[in-house]
């Protein structure tokens, strides 16, 4: 008989917790609680991945009709309600999250609901009540950050984004990450004037350049404006929405403004400091290959971790873990390779290396192709896609693979598992394309870019 209440507590329900909770208690009867203080199924489910995409679907209906005009639809005056698009989103919402309670219930797993407290080793507080466990497990994920500046409380995160009551007529967006170019597509298609403001030069830092300055073609194309090497000093409400204060003396006038300029780990007020579990300068719990923390009883996965933020990982740092602490065997996490997608308009799908990092260690050859989609021959749609292969040149290896286009994403899905197995341009090359697809590009380019080209 353990001298513990439970021999796991997980503190946060998200992805990652709930998969490592439930594989716990099911695979291996262990004895498990997952503590949650907001909606089971975290950040990707309830705030980020799932709702976003949603969105996406619906802002692509607008080029869709559009479009549909060059193959002989004859469509009327397509108009869209926004209310309807966030109440069919709360109830897909509401659907996931049963699922997820049921998953837990029928693993045997003890749901509780409140902010977990770690108190000790093994000890964690929750509505007033200790609990003790073997193992503890924090995976509470991020959240998004705001700058401290004058009116930030004017300003919206993506979190609220996903929940307005009505699209506003004027929108800016303060970050050029991800997240920032995702709901700029979507704000955009569904009706908004939206303008982006980055300090960089450029968006989407630590993509592949080729990417980045292609999407921002085309997001410029579409009527999004852009306002590079940009800062917002300040934020003040106006009679009819919002003022904000560029630089030194520039204004602008909008209805809504939304950060989206990071997300930092959720890791105040959690007692982490007190038991000595070591946290980087951001906030972000720092662990070994295995997962564990500095303190031996206590472990962390996700977001919170701050190693690639991305939900897939959380489920198979989740999956390491079981088999680490409950099937005696060690497992570590390879972050090489990971696949990854923005759910831009258009879309882009990346796996491997981006031709800087490429270049830093390697003599590489770059192939790339860029073209107008079959689709847009008859739509007429001003819009092309770019793909990327980066080669090693000694090992004739592909080191990345980046597209732009169409589909991009699930592309890139399938190219990741080559990529993951190692494949070389030799074996691309000899993979019969299939016709006509955009995806055929990436086995039928076989001209490296001159000197002169790439850069």
């Amino acid at each position: 008989m353990s001298d513990y209440d439970y021999d796991l507590i997980t503190i946060g329900g998200g992805s990652g917790g709930v998969r490592a909770s439930r594989f716990a208690a099911q695979r291996h009867g262990k004895k498990v609680a997952v503590i949650e203080n907001m909606r089971i199924g975290g950040t990707c489910v309830m705030r980020g991945c799932v709702p976003k995409k949603l969105l996406v679907y619906a802002a692509h209906f607008a080029h869709d009709f559009e479009d549909a005009e060059g193959y002989g639809w004859q469509l009327g005056d397509n108009t869209h309600d926004w209310p309807t698009l966030i109440a069919k989103k709360d109830a897909e919402l509401n659907r996931l999250e049963d699922i997820y309670h049921r998953l837990l219930r029928e693993a045997g797993v003890d749901e509780i609901t409140g902010t977990g407290k770690v108190t000790g080793p093994h000890s964690v507080e929750v509505n007033g009540k200790t609990l003790t466990a073997e193992h503890i497990l924090v995976a509470t994920g991020g959240w998004p950050h705001l700058p401290d500046l004058p009116g930030i409380e004017h300003a919206i995160t993506s979190n609220e984004a996903l929940d307005l009551p009505d699209l506003p007529k004027h929108v800016v967006i303060v970050g050029g990450g991800y997240i920032a170019v995702e709901f700029a597509g979507i704000f955009h298609a569904l009706g908004a004037e939206v303008h982006i403001i980055i300090r960089a030069d450029n968006i989407l830092r630590g993509f592949d350049q080729t990417m980045r300055d292609a999407l921002r073609v085309e997001l410029e194309n579409q009527g999004i404006k852009v306002h590079s090497e940009c800062t917002v000093r300040s934020i003040e409400k106006t009679k009819s929405g919002y003022s904000l204060r560029l630089d030194q003396v520039d204004m602008m006038e909008t209805d809504l403004v939304m950060y989206a300029t990071g997300r930092k780990p959720n890791t105040v007020n959690i007692g982490l400091e007190d038991v000595g579990v070591e946290m980087d300068k951001n906030g972000a719990i720092i662990v070994d290959e295995y997962s564990k923390t500095s303190v031996d009883s206590i472990y962390s996965i996700g977001d919170v971790t701050d190693r690639v933020q991305l939900t897939p990982v959380a489920l198979a740092e989740g999956m390491a873990l079981v088999r680490t602490l409950y099937e005696g065997k060690p497992t570590s996490m390879s972050y090489e390779n990971i696949p990854s997608a923005v759910f831009s308009t258009p879309p882009i799908g990346s796996v491997g290396l981006i031709e800087e990092d490429a270049r830093r260690d390697h003599d590489i050859e770059i192939y790339q192709s860029s073209f107008k989609p079959m689709k847009h021959t008859l739509s007429g749609r001003n819009e092309r896609s770019v793909m990327k292969l980066i080669v090693d040149k000694a090992t004739d290896k592909i080191l990345g693979a980046h597209m732009m286009g169409l589909d991009a994403p699930e592309i890139l899905q399938g190219i990741g598992i080559a990529v993951k197995a190692g494949a070389t341009k030799a074996d691309f090359d000899a993979t019969i394309g299939i016709h006509p697809t955009a995806g055929e590009e990436f086995v039928t380019m076989r001209e490296p870019l001159r000197p002169s080209e790439d850069g």
